[in-house]
């Protein structure tokens, strides 16, 4: 089995609240059902849900008191998305379904707790694809928080033990400066610890939920010898499918 996660940046443009790449995300949905493989999905929020996160500051737990708004936007912004990124599986061929990250997992001062994983095994052994997506969810200690789909990614790593993990972007891999700032930034092919700790993370792309950097710390998280994580850019037309059918691909490759 392989774990995919659709980044944000790819099914949304982040510039523009609220705004769905539906072409490329049918596009990538196709490219999944003709892998063949079997699959679960997350899906970032983009700009459906890292505007009004980030004007809310949702991110540092409950600090004041009209978060509330913020915290039903982005859940119903969320969910719309969500609604999308399933609708287009299913027109691909995927039968899939929505699964909340609230009704399964919890936060802990600001660590996702894995709660109950009966909803998506019971899915996924129907052979229907479970979808969560990043969303604000509730924290014991902070109140709420922002759950970020890489996080859920870690989680759900060791409830299935999958193959492969793919992260899909828009961009190539992870560089050593923010490719979208600097012209000459260069494409690291394979990081491990030691190489991730050499590049400072406020030189790359950045988000509410901690950007590149953090997505490739997560990934190396989530490495073990028989499994490995790769960063691909899902704006190239054909790129993943390409890698899914185990062809060689520009991209970033995370390795212990």
């Amino acid at each position: 089995m392989i774990l995919i996660k659709l980044g944000g940046s790819v099914i949304t443009d982040k510039r523009t609240y609220r705004t769905f790449n539906r072409d490329v995300a049918l596009r990538l949905c196709r490219e999944i059902k003709d892998s063949g493989k079997d699959v679960v999905i997350v899906h970032g929020a983009g700009s459906f849900g890292h505007v009004a996160a980030k004007a809310y500051e949702l991110q540092k737990g409950r600090i004041r008191d009209d978060q509330i708004d913020g915290i039903v936007l982005v859940s119903r912004d969320t969910r719309e998305l969500n609604a999308l990124v399933v609708s287009a599986l299913t027109e691909a061929g995927i039968p899939s379904v929505s699964v909340p990250t609230g009704s399964c997992f919890i936060m802990d001062d600001g660590v996702l707790v894995i709660g109950n994983t009966e909803i998506v095994r019971g899915y996924a052994d129907l052979g229907i694809v479970p979808v969560m997506m990043g969303d604000v969810v509730l924290d014991r200690k902070r109140g709420f928080g922002i759950c970020s789909g890489d996080a859920i990614m870690k989680c759900l790593a060791d409830i299935f033990r999958p193959d492969k993990v793919v992260f899909v972007s828009d961009v190539d891999g992870l560089y050593d400066r923010d490719p979208k700032i600097e012209r000459d930034a260069k494409i690291i092919t394979n990081v491990n610890d030691d190489v991730l700790a050499a590049i400072p993370p406020e030189t790359t792309v950045a988000d509410v939920t901690g950007g590149v950097h953090a997505k490739m710390r997560a990934m190396l998280e989530m490495c073990s010898d028989g499994r490995e994580c790769i960063l691909v850019n899902g704006t190239v037309d054909g790129r993943l499918r390409s890698l899914l059918a185990g062809e060689e691909v520009v991209c970033t490759r995370a390795r212990k």
